[in-house]
């Protein structure tokens, strides 16, 4: 499939481990499991929402540290346990009414390339495998768990020409004082 347009996705999927976080598992105690999410990445995903726009993680992983972010970041569908990347995202388009050529994927490792390969714009973090970032139509300049989302984001929003509007709320001088 040739690369889409970044200006007409409409709906931005994520894998956790290594894209919104470092890809480092912390383990304690009993089922015990903690990640480390960048404010930076979530941001992102809170400025693309505001665009109107919709999230979704997939993961082979499950935890409930990415319940939670998700949750606190209002992400629209969560598919954590994936054994099959792929079908799932599918499964998720068709639900939607989303065709795949209006999706971005973005990943890090060898079982995203499925995701990427379907999607219509596919998306590597600067520290992703090589085939990974060899078959991405845009590759972040931040790391993983490390801004990469908001690269990732800034760049789909700048196509839209949305950037501007959503930074103007932030960029707003007193002119009162």
């Amino acid at each position: 499939m040739p690369f889409t347009d970044p200006a007409v996705i409409e709906l931005l999927v994520l894998d956790v481990d290594g894209v919104l976080t470092d890809g480092r598992v912390t383990l304690g105690s009993g089922e015990l499991e903690t990640k480390s999410f960048s404010t930076r990445d979530g941001f992102g995903l809170t400025l693309w929402r505001r665009a109107g726009l919709r999230s979704a993680i997939i993961t082979g992983r499950t935890s409930e540290a990415v319940e939670r972010r998700a949750a606190e970041l209002r992400i629209d569908d969560v598919v954590q346990g994936s054994t099959d990347k792929l079908a799932d995202l599918k499964r998720l388009c068709a639900r939607r009414g989303i065709e795949l050529a209006r999706v971005a994927f973005i990943g890090d490792d060898w079982p995203d390339l499925p995701p990427m390969r379907a999607v219509g714009l596919p998306v590597a973090v600067a520290d992703a495998e090589p085939e990974l970032r060899a078959r991405a139509a845009y590759v972040t300049p931040r790391p993983g768990g490390r801004g990469a989302v908001r690269d990732a984001v800034n760049h789909l929003l700048g196509a839209r020409g949305a950037l501007a509007e959503l930074l103007a709320r932030y960029d707003q001088t007193d002119t009162t004082a």
